[in-house]
């Protein structure tokens, strides 16, 4: 049976190409708003490192009405490290929206997304976002997309997909290029005849599959999940089991329901075929659990969440300074958090190490683990991280296999040689080259993941910041071989205390300062970058000798050079294998790992002897 009043759909698309920004406006359009009501931009992004850094980070969940319909919306993160995010909820919806920028077109993460809505058969509807650009190509984008679908060899009913031409900032949406528009209708009407109604047997056993989950201090985890088969209700007993797991079988019962209407969560006493429900009161739920009638306990397949490629070592911070800025600090406190993450973010890994006082954390990439340390940081939490580190494989002949990426490079057509340059010392291999006219060239690149580490924030140099990268996981290759990350050493502080102007002032002539004076410096913590590849001592804490002929105020005659603050992404970039970033609610500091200036010495030296 089909529920035709009901319509699923996700909306997916490469990282900054509209998404939110359209949800905005069909809610707007839909009426969950009041005429008068004050609405944020981007009401979707509620978490505040998304609302900062302008991404989604976490998928969320809305419905809109339509002539009687309820749409269902599913707003998903478009960046490659929160892939794990659009697989699963894609097993709720009936189709998909594809956003794509009426000037770029197709990119990376508009490969991914939209070969996972392929492979489960789903009906795509194209909108071609920001027609409003004044160097937006419609009709050529119209046919990359066409092309894109071709070589992800979608079926005779994909490639007839309807096209929708919208500006979600304009709020105007038309089915033809250059039609009048005035409104959202064109999209909603789309939505409405090509996208399925969700079908189900409605007398069968319920069937509920859980996709994500959330999670809330008062109530626990909620999962979220669509109704394939029956009716679930209200303190129904019922069985969790899982398609993965063949020996779960958990007896559980149905404390609360609820549906979405706009942006709320509304308590309800029973749901139907295709609704999108969140469940609350199940302790042990898991994402691809599924809740079934403990009469036919009946498992929906669901697909492997893609497994990490990166991971960072957590530790508790043990630092001369640790503890006077944080509010958790501990290894209990550290392992708590971690597990919590757990709870809400399937492409996380974390593992005990041989020693209690760290962990490895795995994830998808770089901005992936940033977040999870940022998002820690603004929670209280003090502690330290060692440099990413790819995760590698063995083939079945004992061959040490890597991820790769695929990167793809838009930049001005001067700066095309320092990129090839520098992504060929990373083991980049170059794929394809094409050059605009309008004077940007776009490289595609393959390239082994570790060498895109630290890279981001020499391309912006490089490319005075014109240029844009942008990457996607592509498998596992032979190892390439060894890549220098680095080509500059640090200087390090060679003594506990205060730093001053005359220390600095002696220090900057070294190479560029990352503090100025008064801050808290201790022996082995790095206090900036040295422009030769050897690491260097200074003392950035040394006084003018006072004499009858110095006086101390002749030190207002020195100059100091601005010193340069890293952000948390720039000093996860920066620090090498033998450093780590310590991290807290108000510093982040770059130090070695072995503090001692002689003992580093030593195992240095050793290692090279060995």
């Amino acid at each position: 049976m089909k529920r035709e009043d009901i319509r699923n759909i996700a909306i997916i698309a490469h990282v900054d190409h509209g998404k939110t920004t359209l949800v905005d406006e069909l809610l707007k359009q839909s009426g969950v708003f009041r005429s008068n009501q004050a609405v944020v931009e981007r009401v979707m992004d509620s978490n505040a490192l998304e609302r900062e850094r302008g991404i989604t980070i976490l998928s969320k969940n809305t419905a809109v009405q339509y002539n009687g319909c309820k749409i269902n919306i599913i707003d998903t993160p478009g960046h490659a490290d929160f892939g794990g995010e659009v697989e699963r909820v894609l097993k709720m919806v009936n189709g998909v929206i594809l956003v794509v920028d009426a000037f770029e077109g197709p990119m990376p993460q508009t490969k991914f997304v939209l070969k996972k809505a392929l492979d489960l058969e789903l009906p795509v509807i194209v909108c071609v976002n920001k027609i409003d650009r004044a160097e937006a190509r419609p009709a050529e984008v119209v046919d990359e997309v066409l092309e894109l679908l071709l070589d992800l060899d979608a079926n005779d009913t994909q490639l007839d997909c309807p096209f929708v031409f919208a500006s979600a900032r304009q709020g105007i949406a038309a089915l033809n290029i250059g039609d009048e528009a005035t409104d959202m209708n064109p999209l909603f009407e789309t939505i409405i005849n090509y996208i399925p109604a969700p079908e189900g047997d409605p007398d069968a056993s319920t069937q509920v599959l859980i996709s994500t989950i959330d999670y809330n201090e008062y109530v626990g985890r909620i999962g979220v999940g669509k109704v394939d088969n029956g009716v679930i209700r209200v303190n129904q007993d019922a069985v969790l089991v899982n398609a993965h797991e063949p020996d779960t079988n958990v007896r559980v019962k149905i404390n609360k329901l609820y549906e979405y209407d706009g942006l709320k969560r509304v308590e309800v006493q029973e749901a139907r075929i295709g609704s999108i429900v969140a469940i609350s009161g199940i302790a042990d739920l898991h994402i691809g659990d599924t809740i079934c009638s403990s009469d036919n306990p009946v498992a929906i397949p669901f697909q492997k969440i893609s497994e990490p490629t990166l991971a960072m070592y957590f530790n508790v911070n043990d630092s001369p300074l640790a503890g006077t800025e944080g509010k958790f600090v501990t290894s209990r406190h550290l392992r708590e958090r971690l597990m919590r993450e757990l709870n809400t973010d399937v492409s996380i890994r974390v593992e005990d190490t041989d020693t209690t006082e760290s962990f490895k954390v795995s994830g998808r990439g770089e901005l992936h683990l940033s977040v999870l340390v940022e998002n820690m940081r603004r929670e209280g939490f003090e502690f330290s991280v060692s440099k990413a580190e790819v995760l590698y494989k063995t083939d079945e002949h004992g061959k040490k296999l890597e991820p790769m990426e695929h990167a793809m490079i838009d930049v001005p057509d001067e700066f095309t040689g320092i990129v090839i340059e520098k992504l060929g010392q990373r083991k980049g291999e170059m794929i394809n080259m094409f050059t605009s006219g309008s004077g940007h060239t776009r490289l595609e690149f393959s390239i082994p993941a570790r060498g895109l580490i630290g890279y981001r924030g020499e391309f912006l140099t490089d490319t005075k910041g014109n240029g844009i990268i942008n990457t996607l996981f592509d498998g596992y290759d032979p190892y390439k071989g060894d890549i220098q990350y680095r080509k500059t050493g640090s200087l390090i502080a060679f003594e506990t205390g205060e730093s001053i102007t005359y220390g600095l002032y002696n220090a900057q002539e070294r190479g560029t300062l990352f503090i100025g004076a008064g801050i808290r410096v201790y022996a082995g913590m790095v206090v900036g970058q040295n422009p030769k590849a050897e690491d260097m001592e200074v003392n950035v804490c040394k006084r003018k000798q006072l004499t009858n002929t110095r006086s101390s105020g002749a030190d207002d005659a020195l100059k100091l050079s601005p010193p340069r603050i890293l952000s948390l992404e720039e000093a996860l970039d920066f620090i090498e294998t033998d450093e780590l970033l310590e991290v807290t609610p108000i510093s982040l500091r770059i130090r070695k790992k072995i503090l001692d200036s002689t003992t580093r010495s030593r195992d240095r030296r050793n290692k090279q002897s060995n």
